[in-house]
């Protein structure tokens, strides 16, 4: 046992507001520890996320700016380098798809993939993903490669 870890034992502390307005002998009757008139006094009372008294709340104030395109396609890219690393890494690895770079954590399994051009590849690779630069397809095939677009 020590120190951080000491609680009271079950039961032995109770709620000191559990019976709220039930008579002045409680000593929680009246105005029933809310204090006096305000609007934290009123049942019901709720305040709105980001509330600051009737001040303007920082929401309002701060301008909007930018724009979001809902049809925007976002692809994880990965270079011609780390597929060559993989070729290095795993003899066997002469086919990449989705499945494998998902299983050897390159990717997760909802991720669009794009093969970009950064780097040397010299292994013969067949890849099928979503997309490819246009560098990094002519580089895959240049080495006996195939580079196959998934629809």
């Amino acid at each position: 046992m020590e120190l951080y870890n000491l609680k009271p034992a079950e039961g032995s502390n109770k709620n000191s507001k559990v019976r709220l307005g039930r008579g002045q002998g409680s000593g929680k009757g009246r105005t029933s520890t809310r204090g006096h008139n305000g609007q934290k006094s009123r049942s019901g009372y709720s305040k709105k996320v980001g509330f600051e008294g009737g001040q303007m709340p920082l929401q309002r104030r701060v301008p909007k700016f930018g724009f979001r395109n809902i049809n925007r396609v976002s692809y994880l890219g990965i270079n011609l380098d780390t597929l060559q690393e993989i070729a290095e890494n795993d003899n066997k690895a002469t086919t990449i798809d989705l499945a494998y770079l998902v299983e050897n954590g390159y990717a997760h399994k909802n991720d669009r993939i794009k093969i970009l051009g950064r780097g040397e590849l010299t292994a013969k690779l067949d890849i099928t993903v979503n997309k490819f630069t246009k560098t990094a397809k002519e580089a895959i095939e240049s080495k006996g490669g195939s580079a196959v677009e998934l629809a």
